[in-house]
């Protein structure tokens, strides 16, 4: 053999042994149907102990059943290809602005200490508020356990759930939330519907109550760019703070909308 196919070979022996050895190569394999769910949870789970995760949130874990819900409503997101217009009528856009000016009114005081906290106005916090759960109404039903772990599991979008899993894992692990939590369909918990990365970061108390929603709600939005005073509309400063609470580009227009409604503009 020439030095320059034992090089070769020496060079594809020690990337065989790398791949094999690789975090990436040990994952817990994604799947697009239940019937790898089961196994999929196994090697997650050894996973999670490895990084520290207690074994009673492990057993939460390997007790949850997969989503079909969850997996059928992520597959149907159709309201955010609306227009503008169809996407406030779908979602009740008018009654928000009415309701929320009402709350802005009867709850000054607790927007006031926001606002002079974080920077952040009522309107875009009560327009979130609204849009996310009817102020408090519909918080959802879905475990939320369940939801993210078979997202984490679907390979869809398993790395980014993923992510929120292990977040998730440590909320229960401190007693942030249990492992009966319930949520929305992907599973965002809270009054202002919060993913676990974003509690870990974020969140300042128990978020099934309004004001620390709202607090936490306004703590992202700060630490993701908000400048005090600065307009929220598409092409000012804030805007972007709106864009990093949600991807979808209508519901950033209809928040900052109706945000400016409440807050008294046309």
């Amino acid at each position: 053999m020439t030095e320059r196919k034992k090089l070769f070979a020496a060079t594809f022996l020690t990337s065989a042994i790398l791949a094999c050895t690789s975090p990436h190569a040990q994952a817990a394999q994604c799947g697009s149907s239940a019937a790898g769910y089961a196994g999929w949870k196994q090697q997650f789970a050894g996973e999670a102990k490895a990084k520290g995760i207690g074994a009673n949130t492990i057993s939460a874990l390997m007790a949850t059943n997969y989503a079909q819900a969850t997996i059928n409503a992520d597959r149907g997101q159709r309201s955010f290809s609306l227009s503008l217009d169809a996407f406030l009528a779908k979602r009740g856009g008018a009654a928000i602005v009415s309701k929320g000016r009402q709350l802005k009114a009867s709850q000054g005081a607790l927007f006031a200490s926001i606002q002079q906290r974080y920077g952040v106005p009522p309107g875009p916090l009560i327009a979130i508020w609204g849009m996310e759960t009817g102020f408090g109404s519909q918080r959802g039903n879905q475990n939320m356990l369940a939801s993210i772990a078979t997202l984490a599991y679907d390979c869809r979008r398993s790395e980014y759930f993923t992510e929120h899993l292990y977040a998730a894992l440590q909320l229960i692990d401190r007693g942030v939330l249990s492992p009966s939590q319930r949520g929305s369909m992907h599973g965002e918990v809270g009054q202002t519907q919060f993913m676990p990365k974003a509690i870990l970061a974020y969140g300042t108390g128990n978020l099934e109550n309004a004001g620390n929603a709202l607090n936490s709600t306004a703590n992202f939005l700060r630490a993701n760019g908000w400048k005090p005073g600065a307009g929220y509309q598409p092409g000012e400063p804030n805007f972007a703070a709106i864009q990093a609470w949600n991807a979808a580009g209508v519901y950033q227009k209809a928040i900052a909308l109706m945000g400016r409604q409440i807050d008294g503009g046309e």
